[in-house]
């Protein structure tokens, strides 16, 4: 406890301060306070400022019938039109959107040159696909322009996209195809990794199988390899969208009208479809930009995560085009060729900010702990890291290299479910601690609670991370089931007797009130920032004909933060088994994100008489620590000492 209430503090760099959109902790806290005493005022002058309404709101918040909140009520608007056509009178010729391609091939795209291309996609969607309002697309692309085009033109258009990650295996995205009842696919035949051509069409050929809802198959050709093309339902980007013309009227949504479901694993095997909205979500996501990145003008944007993921949504695509900047999409591997890729981009392009996740920065300093020393990096005014607590080691190797000791970093914390970050420094203002969120943002009201009685924690003391009060870009429901969103994220904590959004992590606060993020209290390992139900891997392992039982354990990992741990219970009773054969099965099912690092193959597993299988006790055990738990109401207490033989 003593590291968390002495770690030391990096103070905003003044001369970056005085320009800095939050210039001050006065600053911060007097909008904090803004917040707390007129909630409703507070989000709805912003939603006035930033937004432009094609009828405005008449009601900022309604929370009759809580969780199920209205934002900005009545309103209507367009979020294409908030990410392309409000910019192109003052912005046409400025560059949208920065593509640097896998093997080195750039493109510039103006705001001009996006708004064709976004129209000609919405047109090509309504008149040849037959896509509507309302209709569920699926997104299963690599990391190229089109990509970005497919989200905004299914904004305009009012079709809800559901983008999956183009690393999922067919299972995983048949079964988020299944789910959303999705009408359409839109995919590419593949794309370029470490410069050569890899394939994501065979995958959409095996998600979709008989009785599947897909109507239409549209394939956009990145790499031109050979593709099976099934006749009837099958149709090429590249041909059908030569003729389509450049103009396509904006859908007029509601403020509350979805504009996209992303699945997300939670402690259930079934994915989550987490649903956004339209007007909430794009105010969020374009005030973080410029709150916690601080994105000015004339500044080049650069977030390093896929937009399978939510990162992707809301600060490669949203956010940056919201706010009229330039954000570079990257089809390629940052340690490819060699550790230095990114700072080179960072000096070819002039890159200002740079947000990425610790994984990467873990892999970038043991592969060239250097390599930034030997690039241009002088343009970096902000960095920031996102999708897990970052360790100090790693922290400070980012600072003081890649950051020459003058970027503030800004920790980000937050999640799918959230839509933008909730709890971060802002490098203008906040004294900055070593792998610490640091405060709540402005309007948003987070605190640790205890989850017995609902009273916020003292400092040194643990607690779960929550929010008290709805805020605009919340996660609106999981699709298709309303009683799964109240459960999920309403039913754990209560302050003063009212349900609160529980995030699922633990925290804990400093003497300052710092936050510090400790993890996740439920059966969810945080893998490279990528979350991964323990319920659904082991669902996955389950169907491998040889296993009879499993229990999946998430376990410390110096690269990917956490990785993947299984007890395996084969049905031969064998103690010894292939951890190759069943990883490659995972895979299948799921893809190479869940596959297991660590594997025990083990007679039975540490269970209750009334059969519960105890993970607490295989999370001591995986972690190598001693097992304090009380194991005589066991149903075999001896499993505990031969399993933990196993694991040393």
């Amino acid at each position: 406890m003593s590291d968390l209430h002495n770690r030391k503090v990096y103070q905003p760099n003044p001369e970056f301060a005085k320009n800095a959109n939050i210039k001050s902790m006065d600053e911060y806290h007097a909008l904090q306070n803004k917040a707390i005493e007129n909630y409703e005022g507070f989000w709805g002058d912003y939603a006035k400022e930033k937004l432009d309404w094609i009828e405005p709101f008449t009601n900022t918040l309604d929370e009759s019938n809580f969780p199920f909140v209205k934002w900005f009520d009545g309103g209507k608007l367009n979020v294409s039109v908030q990410c392309i056509d409000r910019h192109l009178k003052r912005r046409g010729e400025k560059t949208a959107i920065l593509f640097e391609g896998d093997r080195g091939d750039v493109q510039k795209i103006t705001y001009n040159e996006l708004s064709r291309s976004v129209n000609k996609f919405a047109n090509l969607l309504k008149e040849d696909l037959n896509v509507k309002k309302g209709d569920r697309v699926v997104i299963y692309m690599p990391m190229i322009p089109e990509a970005a085009y497919a989200m905004l033109a299914c904004a305009r258009i009012g079709a809800i996209h559901s983008i999956v990650f183009g690393g999922f295996s067919s299972a995983a995205l048949k079964d988020r195809i299944e789910d959303a009842d999705a009408k359409i696919v839109i995919t590419a035949d593949g794309a370029y990794r470490k410069t050569k051509p890899y394939m994501l069409k065979p995958v959409v050929d095996a998600a979709i199988t008989e009785g599947s809802p897909i109507e239409k198959v549209l394939v956009v050709e990145r790499n031109n390899e050979e593709v099976t093309w099934v006749e009837g339902r099958d149709v090429s980007y590249t041909k059908l969208i030569k003729d389509k013309s450049d103009v396509c009227a904006p859908e007029v949504m509601d403020s509350e009208d979805p504009l996209f479901l992303l699945y997300t694993s939670g402690s259930t095997g079934k994915p989550k479809g987490v649903q956004h909205n339209s007007a909430g979500y794009i105010l969020w996501a374009q005030m973080t930009m410029e709150w916690v990145f601080d994105v000015k003008e004339t500044d080049v944007f650069w977030c390093t995560a896929d937009i399978g993921w939510i990162t992707g949504h809301t600060y490669i695509v949203y956010g940056p085009l919201a706010m009229g900047a330039t954000t570079l999409m990257f089809e390629g591997v940052i340690t490819y060729p060699d550790a230095g890729r990114p700072w080179k981009m960072v000096q070819d392009h002039k890159i200002n900010q740079f947000y990425t996740a610790p994984t990467a920065i873990r892999v970038l300093h043991k592969m060239g702990e250097n390599e930034p020393s030997k690039y241009d990096m002088s343009s970096l005014k902000v960095l920031g890291t996102v999708g897990e607590p970052i360790d100090p080691p790693a922290w400070k190797w980012y600072y003081e290299e890649v950051g020459s000791s003058k970027c503030a970093i800004v920790d980000t914390y937050w999640q799918t479910e959230t839509g933008g970050h909730i709890v971060s420094p802002l490098p203008g203002a906040t004294p900055i601690k070593p792998a610490c969120a640091t405060l709540p943002l402005p309007g948003i009201m987070g605190e640790i609670l205890d989850p017995e009685t609902g009273q916020k924690v003292g400092a040194g003391e643990s607690g779960y991370m929550c929010i008290t009060r709805p805020w605009p870009s919340m996660i609106r429901g999981v699709w298709g089931d309303p009683e799964r969103f109240v459960k999920s994220y309403f039913g754990d904590v209560k302050k003063d007797g009212k349900a609160v959004y529980f995030t699922g992590d633990g925290a804990t606060y400093d003497k300052d009130e710092y936050i510090t993020i400790t993890g996740r209290t439920d059966d969810v390992i945080n893998v490279s920032g990528h979350r991964m139900g323990t319920a659904e891997v082991e669902a996955a392992i389950l169907k491998h004909k040889n296993v009879a039982e499993v229990a999946v354990v998430g376990r410390k990992h110096t690269i990917k933060g956490e990785c993947i741990f299984a007890y395996v219970v084969l049905k031969s009773g064998e103690e010894t088994g292939e951890k190759k054969e069943i990883n490659a099965f995972i895979k299948q099912e799921i893809g190479s994100i869940a596959i297991c690092d660590d594997m025990v193959f083990t007679s039975g597993l540490p269970k209750t008489r009334s059969g519960k299988i105890m993970r607490r006790i295989l999370r001591s055990i995986a972690k190598g620590e001693a097992i304090t738990q009380d194991i005589s109401t066991l149903e075999d207490p001896s499993i505990v000492a031969k399993i933990s033989e196993m694991v040393k």
